[in-house]
């Protein structure tokens, strides 16, 4: 089986996005994608309205977008929201506790609620599944480069995500895995298996191609597991 998916996407259920989570998932599925998560800010009212509206063929994640003490976190396969304001630590054992998975979003970007660029980060990482290595809404700098340096010394999948906080965005980054990814266990390890394919990323950002077209031209890709996470060099 092959999934197509994104693990960060906001909805109106955040403060800073306007997209209804019924409006979400019809462009997800329009797209292509296999499985959203959707991510709200300190919530998962907006993440359960979309599982509820998602229509055949795209399974919804509950998760939420963290604000910890250290930095922001994302939980994936909640049946309640994490209260933020905590330790990470604590955070991230609150999210175990119910059965879900942990990971790092934009974890260098200059502009906002990233980990702490201390001794702190390097014991988060440790702690957590996967790093996002590409973040579609990092612009300028070299956040998604150092990223994915980060998840490689600690031996992290590197994932996409597109961050999507309009309907547009949804499914700008998203990775292509072998397995169903609709389980904590069948998630992670679709992620470990993942080949990444240098540049893919800077192409589904920056070309003006309908992201159906990509998904469907990846579709006959032979190379899988690959992750759009590549972040060295361009197409």
């Amino acid at each position: 089986m092959r999934a197509f998916i994104d693990l960060h996407c906001h909805t109106s259920a955040s403060f800073d996005c306007l997209a209804s989570p019924e409006s979400v998932v019809r462009a997800a599925a329009k797209r292509g994608l296999t499985h959203l998560a959707v991510t709200d800010h300190d919530r998962i009212e907006g993440a359960l309205r979309a599982r509820d509206a998602a229509p055949a063929g795209l399974t919804v994640i509950v998760g939420e977008e963290v604000k910890t003490a250290d930095g922001d976190l994302i939980a994936l396969f909640l049946e309640r929201a994490v209260p933020p304001g905590r330790p990470a630590a604590e955070t991230i054992a609150a999210v175990r506790e119910q059965g879900g998975l942990v990971g790092i979003p934009h974890p260098f970007d200059q502009h906002r609620g990233s980990m702490l660029k201390d001794p702190r980060l390097a014991a988060t990482g440790a702690l957590v599944d996967w790093v996002e290595a590409y973040n579609a809404r990092v612009i300028g700098g070299s956040g998604n480069e150092r990223a994915a340096a980060f998840a490689r010394e600690l031996g992290l999948p590197g994932i996409a995500a597109s961050d999507a906080h309009s309907v547009v965005e949804v499914g700008v980054a998203y990775n292509i895995v072998e397995g169903d990814p609709s389980t904590p266990a069948g998630l992670l390890a679709a992620l470990r298996a993942m080949e990444i394919v240098p540049g893919r990323a800077s192409y589904i950002v920056r070309t003006l191609t309908p992201i159906s077209k990509l998904v469907n031209r990846a579709r006959g890709n032979t190379r899988v597991p690959w992750s759009s996470a590549g972040p060295s060099g361009d197409a």
